[in-house]
C-alpha cells in the first residue's frame, strides 16, 4: 500500500525533545515500513525516517527563530501533498481540520487523526460543515464533543517494543512527573500528593513559551521546597533511567485528556501510574494492574501508599499487549482499507452502469 504520512512541521519527526503528535507519527511511519508498505512522510526537513521524507520545511518550526507565521509553512506541506496525491493510496493527516476544505475535493482517499482537545466551541460548526471528513479518535473519551463528526474509528497510541525498556538497576525511590508545565497538566497537584507521600518528586518537563507566565508564577515559587527535583525537559534516551528509578508515575490531569502518552511510556518501563480519573485515563489505565485511578489528591496519596502491591514485570507485559507500535500500525492500516474499499465503490458502480 502506498501510504502518505502527513506531519505538524513544528517539530522534527520525531522530535529532539518534547512532541507527542510528532513522535507518534514517528512510530507509527515506521511500523508501518516494517510491515511492508511504501510510506512516505511529508514533515520537516530534520526528520530522520526509514520511509521516503518529503520535506515541507527546512527545519521544525518550533528550533526556527525565524518563523513568525506558522500557518506559511503549513500552507506550503499542503499544496505540496496536493500535487502528489495521485501517487498514493490514502493520506493519513495530522493536521486537525486543516486538511477538510482541499482533501474532501480529491479522489485520494485521506483520514486525519486528531491528536488534540475537541471540547472548544468554535470547532462545533467546522464539523458540521464537514461532516463527510473521516477522522480518527485517540480514545473513545475525545470524541464526546463532536458527536456529529464521522468517525471512523479509535485507535491508542503505541509504541515500539523496545524503544522505552524497563532498567532493572534502578531502584524505585521517588515520585516521577514527566511531560509539559501547564495548568491543566497540576505538577503543582503532584508536588502536594509527593509532600503527604513524603517522597521526593522528580519533574522532567518542558515549559512552553504560552506557560512561561504560569510557570514563573505558580510553579517556579514551588521548586524550592526540599522534596522536589525540577530536571527540565529531557530525551527519549533519558527516559527510561528516569522512570526506572520512580516508584510511580503522576499523572494529576485537571483536563479531558485525549490520550496522555507518558501513560503508557511510564508502562513500557514497568513503572505503575496514579491518575485522576478524566479523560482517556480509565482507556488507558487498568486499575490494579498498571496503576491506580484516582479522583482526588487524597486517593492519590493513598495509591502512592499501596503502589509496591502493583507487578513491574505485569505492567511491561501489559504494555506488550495492548500499546505496541505494531498493533497501532496494523489498526491504522484496516482503517485505509476501509477507506479505500469506500472510494472504489462509487466507481465500480459507475462502471457496472455504463456497461
Amino acid at each position: 500500500m502506498r501510504i502518505a504520512q502527513i506531519a505538524p512541521l513544528y517539530e522534527a519527526v520525531p522530535p529532539k525533545l518534547y512532541g507527542g503528535t510528532e513522535r507518534v507519527v514517528s512510530y507509527l511511519t515506521e511500523a508501518l515500513v516494517d510491515l511492508g508498505h511504501d510510506v512516505t512522510l511529508f514533515a520537516s526537513g530534520d526528520s530522520v525516517t526509514s520511509a521516503r521524507l518529503e520535506a515541507a520545511w527546512p527545519r521544525a518550526l518550533r528550533l526556527d527563530p525565524t518563523i513568525r507565521d506558522a500557518m506559511a509553512p503549513h500552507m506550503l506541506l499542503l499544496e505540496r501533498v496536493r500535487r502528489m496525491a495521485h501517487e498514493f493510496d490514502v493520506l493519513h493527516f495530522h493536521l486537525d481540520y486543516l486538511p477538510f476544505p482541499l482533501f474532501t475535493q480529491l479522489d485520494t482517499p485521506f483520514v486525519t487523526t486528531l491528536h488534540g482537545r475537541l471540547d472548544l466551541p468554535e470547532l462545533q460548526p467546522v464539523f458540521d460543515t464537514f461532516a463527510d471528513a473521516p477522522v480518527i479518535s485517540i480514545s473513545d473519551s475525545q470524541r464526546q464533543p463532536l458527536p456529529q463528526a464521522n468517525w471512523l474509528n479509535t485507535i491508542y497510541h503505541g509504541l515500539p517494543d523496545d524503544l522505552l525498556t524497563p532498567r532493572t538497576d534502578r531502584k524505585p525511590e521517588y515520585l516521577a512527573f514527566l511531560g509539559r508545565i501547564c495548568p491543566e497538566k497540576r505538577v503543582d497537584t503532584a508536588i502536594r500528593i509527593a509532600a503527604q507521600s513524603g517522597l521526593p518528586l522528580k519533574i522532567a518537563a518542558k515549559v512552553d513559551k504560552v506557560d512561561m507566565e504560569y510557570f514563573k508564577a505558580e510553579i517556579e515559587p514551588l521548586l524550592s521546597q526540599a522534596h522536589v527535583e525540577f530536571i527540565g525537559e529531557i530525551n527519549e534516551a533519558q527516559k527510561p533511567e528516569f522512570l526506572s528509578g520512580a516508584k510511580a508515575l503522576l499523572f494529576p490531569i485537571d483536563w479531558s485528556e485525549p490520550f496522555g502518552l507518558v501513560m503508557i511510556e511510564s508502562m513500557a518501563c514497568g513503572t505503575p501510574v496514579v491518575a485522576f480519573n478524566r479523560g482517556s485515563v480509565p482507556e488507558v489505565i487498568d486499575h490494579g494492574l498498571t496503576g491506580y485511578i484516582v479522583e482526588d489528591l487524597q486517593g492519590a496519596v493513598a495509591a502512592v501508599q499501596r503502589i509496591d502491591e502493583l507487578s513491574r514485570e505485569k505492567i511491561r507485559a501489559q504494555f506488550e499487549r495492548r500499546f505496541s507500535a505494531k498493533t497501532m500500525a496494523q489498526n491504522y492500516v484496516d482503517g485505509y482499507m476501509t477507506l479505500i474499499e469506500a472510494a472504489r465503490r462509487p466507481i465500480l458502480r459507475r462502471v457496472a452502469a455504463a456497461g
